[in-house]
């Protein structure tokens, strides 16, 4: 019983900060060294990863009809439109294939510690200050979804490759890139969001793999466990989701930059200092 009750933690802590700029992986990583489950590494560290999936399919029930290209809702140049929306999203998902599949396990066995977190914790929140303070007197140049381009949703998809290094965010890096490259808030939070899904899932997908591959198996208890914590974060993540779309409606991304700075020093101070 005890590890259900962690693995509902994990998954409050994954929905709340899969979407919200401020990196999953830094907060599990975190979190981890409290309530570590009771089970092998290998599960816990394909764990982390595949409860993911509760907070793709928030994104998949919240944006259900927009994504849906087979809608009978939608006429025609709608769901031309939708297809044309998933075809940036895998184009945008290119890189990550390329570049970030080979480096995969790389990155998982040598970035994976408090040192690299702690920094890209704190280098991302100063950024997002700084492009925010930068972005006050600029006016996004794309303002509509369908209007973006191909060639720029491929450069959001180098921004996400740059997720590979743990407490960097995946969504923070990719609405940074957006806003960089002229988006606004919303639409770099959207396209961030889509581009989850294929990410994810396939990042959930090939952690599975692994686990299996290595020779494990799961136990009916582990089975528990995953899907308790899959389905937490998917309740809390679809939560969180309509959270940061009211949002972003009448605020920046600027708080979101104080408070990884602040868990920068936080993870500095207890893995440096104290532990």
């Amino acid at each position: 019983m005890l590890n259900i009750f962690k693995a509902i933690i994990l998954g409050i802590i994954e929905g709340i900060t899969e979407f919200l700029p401020i990196s999953s992986t830094g907060h599990l990583y975190l979190a981890n060294e409290f309530i570590k489950l009771q089970e092998s590494p290998a599960f816990i560290h394909m764990f982390m990863v595949v409860i993911q999936l509760g907070a793709i399919l928030a994104v998949v029930i919240i944006y259900f009809h927009k994504l849906n290209p087979f809608s009978p809702k939608k006429n025609t140049s709608a769901k031309k439109d939708t297809w044309v929306l998933w075809l940036k999203v895998i184009i945008a998902c290119i890189p990550s294939v390329v570049i970030g599949l080979p480096l995969n396990d790389f990155m998982d066995e040598h970035f994976n510690n408090w040192q690299v977190i702690s920094a890209t914790l704190l280098v991302y929140g100063i950024l997002f200050i700084v492009i925010e303070n930068w972005n006050k007197k600029r006016q996004p140049r794309l303002t509509n979804l369908n209007n973006l381009p191909y060639s720029i949703a491929l450069i959001i998809g180098l921004f996400q490759v740059l997720s590979l290094i743990p407490g960097t965010s995946r969504s923070g890096a990719t609405i940074l890139g957006a806003i960089l490259i002229g988006t606004s808030r919303f639409v770099a939070t959207e396209f961030s969001f889509f581009l989850a899904i294929p990410t994810m899932f396939g990042a959930s997908l090939l952690k599975l793999a692994k686990f299996f591959i290595a020779g494990n198996t799961f136990t009916s208890m582990q089975v528990t466990v995953l899907l308790v914590g899959t389905l937490v974060s998917f309740i809390v993540a679809y939560f969180a989701i309509k959270f940061l779309l009211n949002y972003i409606k009448s605020n920046d991304f600027k708080a979101f930059g104080w408070y990884r700075i602040i868990l920068a020093i936080i993870v500095i101070g207890y893995f440096g200092f104290i532990r």
